[in-house]
C-alpha cells in the first residue's frame, strides 16, 4: 500500500517578541505552527531518518528567527519563517506557516500612550497563514473568534415556512455573532497592520450602520466593502455562528417584555460562511 500524502512540524511553538525603539516597545506574542512537506516518505516507510529534521530543531528555528526579526510584523515575519525552512533544508519542498496573535493593546496613562506597558485584548486572536515553496508562495490574514453585535436593525422575514418551522418573522432583533475571517493577499500593502485594521473597520461600520435582512446579507455587503476599500486582497472569507438571544416570557410575573430581557445561548447555533471576491 503506498504512502500518498505525508507532512509533519511543530505545532503550539509559542514566542513573544518585543521590538524596542528606545523608550518604546512594540510587542508580538505568538502561537506558531510550521508544517512541511518533501523527501520525508522513508521515514513513514522504511524507518530511516536520515533525512528528516527533527520536530525540535523546527521549534528552534522559529525561535532564532523571531529573535533576528523582532520588529516585523506577522505577515512578514511568517515569510521570513517560510523562507528560512526553504532555504535551510534542501529536503524540505514546502513550508506552511500558521501564527496566532495574542493582542496586547498599549496603555494610555494621564491621556497618553505608555511606551511599554500593555492590557491584554481578549476580543479575537488576529492569524497569519504562509504557504511557500521555491516557486511561488500564498498568504492569507484574518481574525478568529472576533465578537461583536447590535441590538437592533436586523430582523428575519419572508423565509421558507412548513410545518417543520416554528421560529416567528421578526424585523427587529438582536444580531451578534462570533466571527472568523480571512483575507488572502494579491499585493503587499504599505502597512500590514494599518491595513489589516482598515478591513476590520470596513466590516464593521457596514454591520454597524446598515439594516440586516439577514446574516447572510450583512456578510456579503460587509465582504464587497472590504474590498473596495483595499485593493491588495483577492478575496475575503466570513464564517460567523449566531450568538442566539431568547426572548423571556415574564407574564407570570404581570410584566410585559418588549424586547428587553433575553436569554444569551449560543447552542445550537446557526452558522452562515461566504466568501467574496473579485469577479
Amino acid at each position: 500500500m503506498p504512502l500518498i500524502k505525508n507532512r509533519y512540524g511543530k505545532g503550539r511553538v509559542r514566542v513573544m517578541r518585543i521590538h524596542r525603539d528606545g523608550e518604546r516597545h512594540e510587542v508580538s506574542q505568538l502561537n506558531v505552527k510550521a508544517m512541511v512537506e518533501g523527501d520525508f516518505a522513508r521515514t513513514y516507510t522504511h524507518a530511516d531518518n536520515s533525512n528528516t529534521v527533527s520536530t525540535d530543531t523546527i521549534k528552534n528555528v522559529v525561535n532564532v528567527v523571531a529573535r533576528e526579526n523582532a520588529g516585523l510584523p506577522s505577515e512578514e515575519f511568517c515569510q521570513v519563517l517560510a523562507k528560512k525552512f526553504l532555504d535551510t533544508y534542501s529536503q524540505v519542498s514546502s513550508v506552511t506557516i500558521t501564527a496566532h496573535e495574542t493582542k496586547w493593546t498599549r496603555l494610555t496613562i494621564g491621556g497618553r500612550p505608555h511606551p511599554h506597558s500593555f492590557v491584554l485584548d481578549s476580543n479575537g486572536k488576529p492569524f497569519v497563514e504562509v504557504t511557500a515553496t521555491r516557486k511561488e508562495s500564498s498568504m492569507s490574514s484574518g481574525i478568529d473568534g472576533f465578537a461583536f453585535m447590535k441590538s437592533t436593525q436586523s430582523g428575519w422575514e419572508k423565509y421558507v415556512k412548513d410545518r417543520y418551522t416554528t421560529i416567528p418573522e421578526t424585523n427587529d432583533r438582536i444580531c451578534a455573532t462570533s466571527m472568523v475571517a480571512s483575507w488572502k493577499w494579491s499585493a503587499k500593502p504599505a502597512s500590514y497592520p494599518a491595513t489589516n485594521k482598515k478591513i476590520l473597520d470596513t466590516l464593521l461600520e457596514v454591520f454597524a450602520t446598515t439594516y440586516s435582512a439577514s446574516v447572510q446579507d450583512s456578510l456579503c455587503r460587509m465582504g464587497e466593502a472590504a474590498l473596495a476599500a483595499v485593493p491588495e486582497i483577492s478575496e475575503i472569507s466570513m464564517a460567523c455562528p449566531n450568538m442566539h438571544f431568547i426572548l423571556m416570557n415574564l407574564s407570570a410575573f404581570g410584566l410585559d417584555n418588549n424586547n428587553d430581557v433575553f436569554l444569551p445561548t449560543d447552542e445550537p447555533h446557526g452558522q452562515i460562511e461566504c466568501t467574496v471576491g473579485r469577479g
